[in-house]
C-alpha cells in the first residue's frame, strides 16, 4: 500500500502544498479499503467527511424512480469524492460504488474544516476543485440534453485525452456498459456510434483503449453535437 504522505503530494487537492501543511494533513487522513462493487456512500448519506483515492476507481451515480442507474461521475486515483456537500454542509446527493479493489483516505468533516481555517492556500485548492467539479456537471448535462449520440462519444473522448496529456490513444479504464450508462444511452446505441466513427476513420478500438485519429472532425462532432456527414 502506498504511503499516504505520497497519496497526498500527488493528489489534486493537496499537490503542491508545504511540506508543513501535508504532515498536518496526513494526520487526519483514516484508511478506507472496499471490494469492487463495495457502496460507499448513499444518495442521502449525511456529507460528514470526503474521500480521496488513493488506488482504484469510483463511481458516483444516480438511481430514477424505476432504478435506472446514471452515471454522474468516474472518480480515479487523485481525484475526491463527496467535498461538495461536505463544504456545503448538506447530504450526499448521489450514490457512490468502488469499480474495483479500491483504497480511500477519509476525511471528517470537522476536523477537516478546523484544519483549513487560516490556510489560504489549501482555501483556494478547493475552490478550485469546486469550480472544476462545476464546469464538468455542466459540460455533462450539456451533453446529455443537447447533443445526439455521436456528439457525446466525441466530447468523453476529447476530454480523456485532455485528461490523460492530450494523447492520440485513451485509456477508458471502464466497461463499455458503463461508458454508455455516462453517456446517457444503452450499449446498443453506444456500438453503433463507435462503429460509424470507426468506418470514418475518426478511431481505432486498441483493445481496452481508442485511438483518435481525426482530431478535427471528432472536434467537430463535439461543437454541433451530431455526425455532420
Amino acid at each position: 500500500m502506498k504511503k499516504t504522505r505520497d497519496i497526498l503530494i500527488r493528489s489534486q487537492l493537496f499537490g503542491g502544498l508545504p511540506e508543513e501543511h501535508i504532515t498536518e494533513i496526513e494526520k487526519i487522513a483514516v484508511d478506507k479499503n472496499y471490494n469492487k462493487g463495495d457502496v460507499i456512500f448513499y444518495d442521502g448519506d449525511e456529507g460528514n467527511g470526503f474521500y480521496l483515492v488513493a488506488a482504484g476507481s469510483v463511481s458516483v451515480y444516480k438511481l430514477s424512480p424505476d432504478g435506472k442507474e446514471q452515471i454522474l461521475h468516474i472518480i480515479k486515483e487523485s481525484d475526491t469524492i463527496g467535498a461538495v456537500p461536505v463544504f456545503s454542509g448538506k447530504s450526499f446527493p448521489a450514490n457512490a460504488r468502488a469499480l474495483s479493489k479500491t483504497h480511500l483516505l477519509f476525511f471528517e468533516r470537522k476536523k477537516f474544516i478546523q484544519l483549513i481555517t487560516g490556510k489560504p492556500n489549501l482555501t483556494m485548492n478547493i475552490l478550485a476543485l469546486l469550480s472544476t467539479r462545476l464546469r464538468e456537471f455542466t459540460i455533462q448535462v450539456e451533453n446529455l440534453s443537447l447533443k445526439e449520440i455521436p456528439g457525446r462519444l466525441a466530447s468523453y473522448l476529447l476530454y480523456l485525452a485532455q485528461e490523460q496529456g492530450n494523447k492520440d490513444l485513451v485509456k477508458l479504464n471502464i466497461s463499455k456498459l458503463q461508458l454508455a450508462n455516462l453517456l446517457g444511452t444503452g450499449p446498443e446505441s453506444l456500438s453503433r456510434a463507435l462503429g460509424n466513427m470507426k468506418s470514418k476513420k475518426l478511431i481505432a478500438e486498441e483493445g481496452a483503449a481508442i485511438r483518435l485519429l481525426d482530431r478535427e472532425q471528432l472536434q467537430e462532432f463535439a461543437e454541433k453535437g451530431k455526425d455532420s456527414r
